[in-house]
């Protein structure tokens, strides 16, 4: 059995490494291998003859860290195939230290991986911020780095940050968050006799500074005004409008209050969509976002369910519901998707007395009707071509003749409410949602009828007093200017 002891060489001078450690690296028959030799240890040790074996070279073959850090767990595997080996890293070796878990993993009842010596730099890094760790703090690597993992009302340490190139990414990256002038703290060889502590504005930290392997970016907790942008505070601010001391609207609101402002908010996220107005489309998808915050807070209040629920429940559905993209399974077309997806949603769930019986009666009557038509129509109950569904249109257009004719108001009734229901099948076979098709009719007819009031007002004369021969005359002349 051979072994990989790793040795950790602290944050800064010789000073601090602990006697044992140097007797055991200086009194080694043969190399030492470190990652790097650009360390104050290493170079210390090397004038009073240590060999060390670097795998600096690696850095400048790899183009992708993790490559480097891989190809360097390889070769010390490789080498301990023949022997024991001794390598060291700067700091401790279970801190940001990403070759020694990389070996940890590899280990096996033929090699082991020993862990021994080391200062963190952390230590020395609370004590050049004057920061407590236990108020909450976060260690990143700046080589990696990604918005959505950031603790911002932490105390936040960026590491691995050896060069301009991956300063200039973590500001790009920072910057998703936070303000161009917020205040960016850069220390430099944290506890050693060169400590270099320096206070920059956000979008300098790639400017002007020499930056080594023993430079680290702090982020100060940031307060809540910056963070609006994030939904742990949206939340936050949710249970206090719903709390105690909150506002007396919000606090009486329920499930059953709320009903009509989640549609009205549902149809101007389309209108915002029809217009081609994002920034509108992001504050009306804002509100529609505010209904489900509402609706989880008072469910939350009640001891039902919270936000969290309402996000893991459909987090869940979305992988289950997609195994062609989260497991195994081919699909070859959009229409697969949508039968796998119909499949996978009758999985657990009784067998229906029949197809209908868990239709929405909620929903407005164009998108019920649409629903039941797609209900039936999985049990082959539907028009096979989508000329029939015109056919019957013209057919039950006659027969509401007939009973216009005949003076019937419950017939004509009747066979108009046909007319809808077949105009509804007609959209639903050319993949067209009736409520936006007729939303959008409503707008258009809204804004050219304003355009008929302009044109007679432009023209001083009266909209009422008008013929319908006049009035359909302009109405034609704008419909013509408008489309």
């Amino acid at each position: 059995m051979s072994t990989i002891r790793v040795i950790g060489l602290g944050t800064s001078t010789i000073d601090q490494l602990p006697l044992g450690v140097y007797k055991e690296i200086t009194r080694i028959d043969g190399p030492v291998y470190t990652r790097t030799l650009y360390h104050p240890v290493v170079q210390s040790l090397q004038s009073e003859g240590v060999i060390f074996q670097s795998f600096d070279e690696v850095y400048e073959e790899n183009e992708a860290f993790g490559s480097v850090y891989e190809t360097i767990a390889e070769r010390l595997i490789k080498e301990a195939e023949s022997g024991d080996v001794l390598y060291t890293v700067p700091g401790h070796p279970m801190v940001a230290e990403r070759t020694v878990q990389l070996l940890l993993e590899q280990k096996t009842n033929e090699m082991k991986v020993e862990i021994a010596g080391g200062q963190s730099f952390l230590d020395a890094m609370f004590t050049a911020l004057e920061i407590d760790p236990i108020e909450g703090f976060q260690l990143v690597d700046g080589t990696a780095l990604q918005q959505e993992s950031l603790h911002l009302k932490s105390h936040i340490l960026i590491g691995q940050v050896y060069d301009q190139m991956v300063a200039s990414d973590v500001k790009l990256t920072l910057l998703e968050e936070l303000p161009h002038d917020h205040p960016v703290t850069i220390v430099d060889a944290a506890g050693s006799e060169k400590e270099n502590i320096q206070t920059v504005a956000l979008h300098e930290i790639d400017h002007d500074f020499s930056f080594s392997n023993l430079a680290t970016l702090y982020v100060a907790p940031v307060e809540d005004e910056l963070l609006h942008h994030h939904f742990g505070v949206l939340r936050e601010v949710i249970a206090t409008l719903r709390g105690p001391n909150g506002c007396p609207w919000d606090r009486k609101q329920t499930h059953e209050t709320l009903r009509k402002y989640l549609i009205e908010e549902a149809y101007e996220v389309i209108e915002a969509i029809e217009a081609g107005d994002d920034d509108h489309l992001a504050d009306e998808l804002g509100d529609l976002l505010l209904q489900v915050m509402l609706h989880s807070q008072i469910a939350e209040g009640d001891g039902f369910f919270t936000v969290d629920d309402v996000i893991r429940n459909i987090t869940d559905k979305m992988i289950e519901r997609h195994p062609h993209v989260f497991a195994e399974v081919n699909v070859e077309t959009s229409e697969d998707v949508v039968t796998n997806w119909e499949a996978i949603k009758q999985q657990g769930k009784p067998k229906q007395d029949s197809v209908l019986n868990d239709r929405n009666r909620s929903l407005p009557r164009l998108l019920y009707a649409e629903e039941i038509q797609k209900k039936v129509a999985k049990v082959g109950f539907d028009w096979k071509e989508e000329a029939s569904t015109v056919e019957k249109l013209e057919e039950e257009i006659k027969e509401f003749q007939e009973a216009v004719a005949n003076l019937s108001k419950e017939e004509m009734e009747k066979e108009y409410g046909d007319i809808l229901f077949t105009a509804v099948n007609i959209a639903r076979h050319y993949k067209i949602n009736p409520e936006i098709a007729l939303n959008r009719t409503c707008e258009t007819f809204v804004k050219r009828f304003q355009l008929v009031e302009q044109a007679f007002l432009e023209r001083e004369d009266q909209l009422e007093e008008a013929s319908l021969e006049e009035l359909e005359r302009v109405w034609q002349t704008i419909k013509e200017q408008v489309k």
